[in-house]
This record gives C-alpha cells, structure tokens and sequence, in this order.
C-alpha cells in the first residue's frame, strides 16, 4: 500500500513538472529585459538632448563668439595699420559663423553665433541664417531659424518676445537692433510655408527696408509646425 502510495506521489510530481517547467520559461522571458534596457536607453538619449547636448551647445556658442570677436579686432587692428578698411564678406561660406545674435530680454550673457545655412550641423552650433538672407543690415529679409529644445536652445525663448522687444545682431562693421512687430507667439505656420522668408514675406514686393524673421518649432515636441516671428531694422551703430 506505501508503494502504490509512493508510487502515486511520484506520478503526481512527474505530471507537475511540465507545469513547473514551464512557469520557469515564462519568467525567463527576454520581453521585460528588452523594455527595461530600451527605457535606461531612452531617459539616457532624452538627458544627452535636453541636458547634456545643451551645456556643450553654450560652451560650443560662447567660444565661437569670443573667436569671432577676436577675429574681428585682429582685423580692425590690421586694417587701421594699413589705413585700408576690410569688409565683411557679402555671402559667408556654408557653415561658417559670421554675425552673434543677442536678445537683451534674455540676460546679458545670452549671446549666439549666426552660421551660414541651417543644415543640421550648422543648427547644432548657433543660429542657422537661411539661404535666402541678405546681410544684417542690408534692405531685404534677415531670416534665421534655430531649435527651441535641444542643442543650447537658441531659440529657448522666441514666444515669449512681445512687440517692442530689441533683437541685436553684431557684425564685423556694426551693430544692428531690430524691433519685433509680430511675436512669434502669434504666427504658427507649416513647415514647408516658404512665403516666410520672402524678401517682404508674405508679397511679391520688392523690399524697401531691412527685416528680420525668426522662426523655430512650434511644439516642445518634434513637430513640422513652425513659430515666425518678424522685425524692422530699428537703429544701427557703426563700430
């Protein structure tokens, strides 16, 4: 009787093993890994974009415009030597960093370089001037776009200018201050609404004064909506 017993216990254990087994296999599944290292992954990219990528971004800004300022005395020095004026060049080369930006709204120290072109190499460095933009100052459309999240955030705070509100730009020769008359706050469009960097945007007129048009992205988020905000040319100080 103790064997059939026995032998009957030793059925039921062999009949639960399957079960058993199988329970190990279900927690031994690589689904829940996967996630929890897809997560780690993406807080870890999330941080480099917002955070990380943003302190090298300024330090990135803050070199380039102490090189161009140095640049230009160096060649202010030369040319005042040679009794001979040097002038900037009327179309810098793709990618390279010819003017700063500064909004005084934003603190004394906000200060970032304008670079030729708003590839994204040229957008993770500065401020990227459109193909399309004349040189600060001239008559026509200065049109410049630059990311609101990532990168140093340039453009961190283009919703918040008002109307009245100054946006400098330094070159080589001067400094020009330009007067918003439409915040961006107040103009969404389509990324592919071209009609923005026209020379009087929005016409088919020919322009009679110097402008300025910002844009960045209209969302935190990845978006093709687009913020636009416009300006005069207000006064200019030759250096």
């Amino acid at each position: 009787m103790r064997n059939n017993v026995g032998m009957t216990d030793q059925l039921t254990r062999d009949s639960d093993h399957p079960r058993r087994s199988r329970r190990r296999r279900r927690k031994l599944r690589p689904a829940p890994l996967i996630a929890l290292v897809v997560g780690v992954l993406l807080i870890g990219w999330l941080g480099w974009q917002f955070l990380v990528s943003g302190l090298v971004a300024r330090f990135q800004y803050a070199d380039q415009v102490n090189d161009l300022r140095a640049s230009w005395a160096a060649d202010a020095g030369a040319a005042q030597a040679d009794g001979d004026a040097t002038a900037s060049p009327a179309r810098p080369e793709p990618g390279q960093a010819y003017a700063i930006l500064h909004v005084p709204t934003w603190g004394d120290a906000h200060a970032v370089p304008i670079i030729a072109g708003t590839s994204q190499g040229a957008l993770a460095r500065g401020v990227g001037a459109y193909a399309s933009s004349v040189p600060p100052g001239r008559v026509g459309n200065v049109a410049l776009a630059g990311y609101r999240t990532t990168h140093g955030a340039p453009f961190g705070k283009l919703l918040t200018l008002n109307e009245g509100d100054e946006v400098v730009i330094e070159t080589r020769e001067a400094v020009f201050v330009y007067v918003i008359d439409v915040p961006a706050r107040d103009v969404t469009v389509p990324g592919d609404a071209a009609w923005v960097l026209d020379p009087v945007p929005g016409t088919a007129d020919e322009p009679t004064r110097p402008t300025l048009t910002l844009t960045t992205s209209q969302d935190l988020i990845w978006s093709d909506d687009r913020s636009v905000a416009f300006a005069h040319l207000g006064s200019t100080r030759n250096k």
